[in-house]
């Protein structure tokens, strides 16, 4: 069986792709720029370009690949360049697959879909009406997907936490500060945060792929997602750092504008309730195990 991943030099990406050979798919790479490999056909998504010819048989794709929404402040270009990073590529495939015969499609999303909702659980069945930037790329991003759906691909919307991974991804951002002597919770601290494993993004696409059970939105985090301020505790505690700063959420909102407000100081407290009633098991549910992995603490 043939899978395709876009985004395989990300965060997630070269993390699932040997783990998918390892787990017996034939892997193909979509890549922006020119092939020199076998198993690579090049796509520009800005440019609506894909070599279709290349790309052959497809039984199965991850489509991971989008720009960074934590390069900077949210500036209209910055803004406009994550929206059509998202849209444009989902679209270009989503007209692709719809040409070929259905396999199954994972096309990553984000748990702010759901918008700021303090302290309630949010579950697939939530309604994905969150106001704001990030929930707006999300619909829209998920909505690029239909031309697939209609054609009769098992599409499943993978709506991700924060990723937690050494070496990229909002962790080292995260711990630099504590590193640094002056780490400590942002605004009131009851925020909540919800988080994903490595481990767990990569074991649950694959076990997402293998399950035809699975179509449509999925949150992809952990099951127990965590506070502000017990994200900084635990962080604090695994660096051995002191965590005594107290940043207010007007700092935060003053020196980051509109991707400060979102990122970091909504609430977001998601359930993964398909993984679990689907029958995955998490490697990392808890924070603290999960933390200590990804900073080599274990």
């Amino acid at each position: 069986m043939r899978l395709w991943i876009t985004g395989s030099t990300g965060l997630i990406g070269r993390h699932l792709a040997p783990a998918a050979e390892e787990a017996g798919w034939r892997l193909g790479r979509l890549v922006r720029k020119e092939p020199v490999r076998a198993g690579e056909a090049f796509w520009d998504p800005a440019a609506g370009r894909l070599d279709e010819e290349a790309l052959g048989r497809v039984d199965a794709l991850v489509h991971l690949a989008g720009a960074s929404i934590s390069g900077g402040r949210w500036t209209a270009a910055r803004k406009r360049l994550i929206m059509e990073s998202r849209v444009k590529g989902t679209a270009l495939l989503a007209e692709c697959l719809a040409q070929r015969p259905p396999g199954v499609w994972i096309s990553a999303s984000g748990v702010h879909i759901y918008g700021h909702q303090g302290d309630a659980w949010v579950t697939e069945e939530s309604p994905a009406e969150g106001e704001g930037f990030l929930a707006e790329v999300c619909r829209a991003w998920e909505a690029a997907t239909e031309p697939a759906r209609r054609a009769g691909w098992r599409v499943v919307r993978l709506r991700l936490g924060v990723v937690l991974a050494a070496g990229g991804g909002a962790l080292p951002l995260m711990a630099l500060p504590f590193r640094l002597g002056v780490g400590g919770r942002i605004g009131g601290g009851r925020q909540f945060l919800s988080w994903i494993s490595i481990e767990d993004a990569v074991g649950a696409i694959l076990h997402l792929l293998q399950d035809d059970r699975f179509e449509g939105p999925v949150n992809a985090c952990s099951p127990e997602p965590a506070t502000n301020l017990e994200f900084t505790k635990a962080l604090a505690r695994i660096l051995r750092r002191p965590a005594l700063v107290s940043v207010p959420a007007a700092a935060v909102r003053a020196l980051l504008g509109q991707m400060g407000e979102e990122l970091i100081l909504h609430s977001l407290r998601v359930r993964p309730e398909r993984l679990l009633a689907g029958g995955y098991l998490f490697r990392r549910p808890r924070l603290e195990l999960a933390l200590r992995a990804a900073l080599g603490r274990a």
